[in-house]
């Protein structure tokens, strides 16, 4: 239950809910802003604003995280490009290709070999959230995690 909001700040939270559900349930058919706005009786200049202010990132960039998350779950799972790209609504293995390099900074091919044979860097730095470690290949960076040596997991 969201205390101290204003009615309209409680709508908001049900519809940027009901649009994430909607985004998760036509992944794989890559809605356009349009069809969200659409669903949720918004205009996509409101749901883009909204949406953004809720949630933190644009429903685009939501929509290409799952498209990411499901593409790379699917290359682990032996399958191949053009079937990965397909399942996961993009129109071939050169879009697919551009985003796992944009999200993940490695090739579809070297995500489904588990970076074998892939130079991944990495450096420590102290930070105002415990100790950070940073990975990189040339293309970018592929992680970022903190960790608290007082309180080891």
């Amino acid at each position: 239950m969201i205390k101290n909001k204003r009615p309209a700040d409680r709508n908001h939270y049900a519809v940027i809910a009901q649009a994430i559900e909607y985004i998760r349930t036509n992944l794989r058919r890559q809605p356009s802003l349009g069809e969200i706005a659409s669903a949720v009786e918004l205009s996509e200049f409101h749901l883009q604003r909204v949406f953004s202010e809720w949630a933190g990132i644009s429903p685009k960039r939501f929509l290409q995280y799952l498209t990411k998350e499901y593409a790379r779950n699917s290359l682990l799972s032996s399958n191949d490009l053009l079937s990965t790209s397909l399942e996961s609504g993009l129109s071939g293995p050169g879009r697919l290709h551009d985003l796992m390099v944009t999200c993940e900074a490695m090739s579809p091919g070297e995500i489904k070999q588990q970076g074998l044979g892939l130079c991944i860097n990495y450096g420590l730095a102290r930070s105002p959230f415990g100790i950070s470690m940073m990975a990189w290949t040339e293309r970018g960076i592929v992680g970022l995690s903190f960790h608290d040596l007082d309180h080891p997991e």
